[in-house]
Parts: C-alpha cells; structure tokens; sequence
C-alpha cells in the first residue's frame, strides 16, 4: 500500500467529491475540519457512508479528517468508521489519551461492524504537540504521522516559512520513524498550491530525507507527489545492483564490498532493500 499523494477533499462538496476517484492520488482525505464551514460540517458527516465510497472507487484508500472539538471529534469518527474508510487524520491532536479515547469508542464499534481497525494519522499543528510526537507515534492505531504548518507556525507566533518549519517537521519526521511509522509531508507549507515547481522541490527533498509521501489540496500537485515520492530508474537500477554485488560477495564470504567506488555494507544494503520494496 503506497501513500505517495493523499489529495483534501471537502467532505461538503459534491463536485469535488465526484471527480476526486479521477486524480490518481494513492489515498483521498475527506475534510470534515477546516474546509468546512461550521454550518455545513453535520451535512457533510452524514453524507460520508456516500462519500467514501465514491471518492474509493477507483482503488484510493480513503481517510477522513475529523474535527478536534469534542463535541465534533467523536461523532465524526464514528461516522468515519461506519462509513469505511481505512483511517482518521485526527485535527490537533494535543493528547495521548485523546488517541486512546477514541480508539476505545471505535474499538467497541468495529466489532459491532465486523470490519478491521481503523488507523490513525495524528496531525501535529502546536508547538508543545511537536514535543510529544513520539509519544503520539507509539499508539498502537497509529499509522503516520504529519505536520500541519500553517497552525504550526500559528502556535509559535512565526510565519511559516521554510526556515521556520523545517526543525519541527524534521522533529514530527524522526518521531515517527523512531516508532517504526509512517511519516507525510514536506519540509514547507502545502498553502502555495500554484507554485509546483517549488512543491516538486519540497517533494524532492522530503523523499531524501525519508518523507514517504505528502498531502495537497490541488488536484495538479497529485502526478508531482507520485513521481517524487516514487523511485526513479536510476535508483531502483543502483539498488538492484547493490543487492547482486552483495549476494556475490556474500557467496564468497565477504562483508564490505566497492561498488562505483563506493563502499557497500549492511546499512547501504538495507537501503537498497527499501528503495525496491517500494
């Protein structure tokens, strides 16, 4: 399962819903959150048993976004649940016994429903939730994590800007990966949808720092996400070669090997390993 793209839909908006199946994102997340007015959010919530289905079509794993007030986060999720999509993104998410909470209400209604667990994604968007990450990360319904820059940047009294975000985002990424997690984003903010030159580079960099894929809320950003987040030729060829310069030097009861010049042991092995499970 790649989530290379994961597109925003509005969860009120039946155009978009209706050609979200056409964009080739890997996952589509139905917003019940901020792009949703206030007096819509319970219409869009009850159409999403509709709505997951039509934006899956296609073969797209479907999250939804759900709100963080609790008065909305619960009854959101549990129409997201008995909907079927595959996970939440969870607004804000500020607390570990929040993500606790709500996997125990779901917990009883999947096995009211029959239907597997749904994951979590939490979304990072204050300072003091960026220093608690890992421990959002260890949740056992956790799938990834991401970073929201805008409400970041909101929260620390800054603008965000590149220099601004990327320590924070690097510290959400490498709390995630710390748990064996998924990690989604950039290292700048997905506001600038125009500009895909400058999201192609941001998508570039974030893949070689170990990003698995990222958000937009464009349709045009999907076919840049995908390329980025792929492996290109050129390396999937390098990785291929790794792994036959080390089982040769394997066979031959070797450890370190050259390959370009280049010294090959376990780590650059392993890499290459990962680059083709992709």
């Amino acid at each position: 399962m790649r989530f290379r793209s994961l597109l925003y839909v509005p969860a009120s908006s039946d155009r978009f819903i209706a050609k979200a199946h056409e964009r080739g994102a890997d996952a589509i997340i139905l917003d019940l959150e901020d792009s949703v007015a206030p007096a819509e959010k319970e219409a869009a919530r009850a159409r999403l048993t509709e709505a997951v289905a039509s934006v899956g079509r296609n073969g797209a794993v479907v999250f939804v976004r759900i709100n963080s007030e609790p008065e909305l986060q619960m009854p959101d999720a549990e129409a997201a649940c008995r909907a079927g999509a595959f996970g939440l993104y969870v607004a804000k998410t500020r607390s570990l016994s929040r993500l606790h909470l709500l996997a125990y209400h779901l917990q009883t209604l999947e096995r009211q429903l029959g239907r597997e667990q749904t994951w979590f994604v939490p979304l990072i968007e204050d300072a003091a939730a960026v220093l608690d990450a890992r421990s959002f990360a260890g949740c056992q319904r956790v799938l990834a994590l991401a970073a929201g820059g805008e409400d970041l940047a909101a929260s620390m009294g800054a603008e965000p800007l590149p220099d601004v975000l990327r320590l924070p985002k690097l510290m959400v990424h490498m709390a995630a990966k710390a748990e064996g997690k998924l990690s989604f984003g950039t290292l700048t903010t997905v506001a600038d949808y125009g500009d895909l030159e400058a999201l192609d580079a941001a998508a570039q960099e974030a893949r070689r720092h170990g990003f698995d894929g990222a958000s937009c809320v464009h349709p045009s950003a999907v076919a840049i996400l995908n390329a980025a987040f792929s492996p290109s030729p050129e390396r999937l060829d390098w990785a291929r070669r790794v792994i036959e310069a080390a089982e040769i030097a394997g066979s031959a009861g070797k450890g370190a090997i050259s390959l370009d010049g280049k010294m090959i042991d376990a780590p650059v092995v392993a890499r290459a390993r990962a680059l083709l499970s992709q």
